[in-house]
């Protein structure tokens, strides 16, 4: 008999490994994580891991007799910056992991006759704006708007939340006999921060990059300009949406695919914040025109009215909220606890 449990693809990823620290508490079903590389040992005892990737075919069908999943947290991506130097491999990782783990999705809703539950996250690289002057003047974008992406990991995500909404809405529409639907959700995020979890080359990292550089001590050379404007999270906001629309009733949602955010600021006013905790931090600006110009098509803010309305989405934390009493106490702890052992 087939064991009801909880599946977290990309686990031990920033978003993974706060999600299993946070649905250990709040979950009685065990649950799988499923990646490449290892669960911290702090974790391991939180949940099942398997080592794998999700392209393997034969470890999917062997995770399928095994598990019955009532929902699916599909984390694995390789992320934005890595995408453009590997596209290829992108598209690999990012669709056709997605449609492996759709299709098991789908089956084992069929078999049930009850949807599985998809979780997926997107990210602000779906949007595409076409130049400054139109982020300026389109400053709150919705879901539908300006989706016109200009990255590899843009592109992927995009299509990804097509492709879910096709499992969900439309999967072989021509049968005779239609099949149980899964139910699949996603959520657009905007740049994520982590206070435990190192920044990871993404796009949208210089801003966790300079908490990092300035709490070790380090200097830290910018990327993007000084006026640059995208939306940012703190990573529990980010778990806390993921939760809240995976509870959320079905009846309840107008869509497949939310928005949502929590503060937007400058490249500027991200390194007066840093400076404001740590005074001595040596921050400059050198932009990368090629990876500026990916961070210009982003839209400034993201318009998640409809997460509000439909799901009573609200962040915790505000920007000052999430410097003062998240970011900066824990990214300080965690490098002076290093320097402690170090010495």
């Amino acid at each position: 008999m087939r064991k009801k449990a909880i599946l977290i693809t990309g686990a031990s990823g920033e978003i993974g490994q706060a999600l299993i620290a946070s649905l250990a508490e709040s979950s009685p079903l065990p649950i799988l994580t499923l990646d490449l590389h290892a669960i911290p040992p702090e974790l391991s005892n939180l949940c099942i891991h398997m080592a794998g990737d999700i392209l393997d075919h034969k470890l999917l069908a062997r995770l399928v007799t095994e598990y019955d999943f009532e929902v699916i947290f599909h984390l694995a991506a390789l992320l934005s910056t890595r995408s453009e130097f590997s596209p290829e491999l992108a598209h690999q990782v990012n669709v056709d992991g997605t449609l492996a783990l759709l299709q098991v999705a789908a089956e084992q809703s069929q078999r049930r006759g009850r949807p599985v539950s998809f979780i997926f996250p997107s990210s602000v690289a779906a949007f595409g704006v076409p130049n400054l002057e139109v982020k300026a003047r389109d400053r709150r974008v919705k879901e539908w708007q300006w989706n016109n992406p200009t990255t590899m990991y843009g592109c992927n995500k995009l299509y990804c939340e097509q492709l879910g909404i096709y499992y969900c809405k439309y999967y072989q529409q021509l049968s005779a006999n239609r099949p149980v639907m899964l139910d699949f959700r996603s959520l657009r995020f905007p740049g994520l921060i982590s206070a435990y979890t190192t920044p990871s080359g993404g796009t949208t990292d210089y801003g966790p990059e300079m908490l990092h550089a300035a709490a070790q001590g380090k200097p830290y050379a910018c990327f993007v300009r000084p006026d640059s404007v995208l939306p940012f999270m703190a990573m529990p906001d980010a778990v806390t949406a993921l939760l809240h629309l995976a509870a959320a009733p079905a009846e309840q949602l107008t869509r497949a695919v939310y928005n949502v955010t929590s503060f937007s600021l400058s490249a500027e006013d991200f390194r007066d914040h840093v400076l404001a905790a740590f005074p001595d931090a040596q921050i400059s600006f050198e932009p990368d025109l090629r990876r500026q110009g990916i961070v210009d098509s982003w839209p400034a803010e993201l318009d998640d009215s409809a997460a509000r309305r439909d799901w009573g989405w609200a962040p915790a934390y505000d920007l000052q909220r999430a410097f003062d009493e998240y970011l900066v106490p824990n990214i300080r702890q965690r490098y002076q606890q290093r320097a402690a052992a170090a010495r």
